[in-house]
């Protein structure tokens, strides 16, 4: 199934069953904090989480169930930083995300919020694939009581499920029978529909789809193409995210109201606000 046209939405007769289901999804999304603790917002996706003064531990005050980290491998050592210039030795994997998540995991009787959803550590690798990954499942080896299992048939959800973005080991992940990581697809995997236990998650870089910059309305035949996507992925059992859109409310309401599962943002206290449920269970950003 490709794109909906705008005109061919507006007169097939299925786009009121098509946006019931949307509805019905973002609704279930959307449902209120306190399901999963006071305090977690799973939509929530901080981008580039090791940039800010606490990582993790701001996005974690914050409510998100969802971080970013980019890493190098430096012989046995995950390091993690966005460019080789920022390296430094003490910013490991381990110290900077893994061990105080495995912390609050055990504090919190199996989760990393209280009664919360698995919390997604997206590692982007920027160094060279397979030797990062050697290191990445050695290492992820020590933190199994807390990591979601991903097998030929199934996936069992554990407090962290750890996704892996960038310079991605596919076949090697593929190849796996039993693994404490998935893959990261992006959009042309909606159309080769791989295993979700592999790829449960689609990302793709919103300015190579979207001409809209968060300014003025979001252009119809736009969004028709994003909701499109949504149910698909959604369809296949994936989430599914965006990066580089606009970081700002009119963009965030948008993707809310599309169903778009992780909203990115530098701006985690702005999103947090608009994230949270208003007395009487509505959300901020409804309209």
């Amino acid at each position: 199934m490709g794109p909906m046209s705008p005109s061919g939405m507006r007169s097939d007769p299925a786009r009121g069953a098509r946006f019931l289901q949307l509805a019905l999804v973002a609704a279930a999304l959307s449902v209120s904090a306190s399901a999963f603790g006071q305090a977690a917002l799973p939509r929530a996706h901080a981008h580039n989480d090791y940039a800010h003064r606490r990582p993790l531990l701001d996005a974690l005050d914050h409510g998100f169930c969802s971080v970013e980290a980019d890493i190098f491998v430096v012989g046995r050592e995950l390091l993690v930083a966005h460019d080789r210039e920022d390296i430094r030795p003490e910013r490991t994997l381990q110290r900077l995300y893994l061990d105080p998540l495995r912390e609050r995991v055990r504090a919190h009787n199996g989760r990393v919020y209280p009664g919360g959803p698995s919390f997604t550590l997206l590692i982007d690798f920027k160094s060279e694939a397979e030797p990062t990954y050697a290191v990445l499942r050695e290492v992820l080896a020590g933190y199994r009581e807390m990591l979601t299992v991903f097998r030929e048939d199934r996936t069992e959800t554990n407090a962290v499920t750890v996704v892996l973005s960038g310079n991605r080991p596919r076949a090697l992940v593929e190849a796996e029978a039993e693994r404490l990581v998935a893959i990261d697809g992006r959009l042309p995997d909606l159309e080769a529909n791989p295993s979700p236990h592999v790829v449960p998650l689609i990302s793709d870089n919103w300015r190579s789809h979207f001409r809209w910059i968060g300014e003025g309305p979001f252009p119809e035949d736009e969004r028709t193409r994003l909701v499109s996507w949504v149910l698909r992925a959604h369809d296949q059992g994936r989430r599914i995210r965006f990066w580089g859109a606009p970081d700002t409310p009119a963009a965030w309401q948008a993707l809310f109201h599309a169903g778009v599962d992780l909203i990115n943002t530098d701006r985690l206290g702005e999103l947090a606000a608009f994230l949270r449920p208003r007395p009487g269970g509505t959300q901020t950003g409804a309209p």
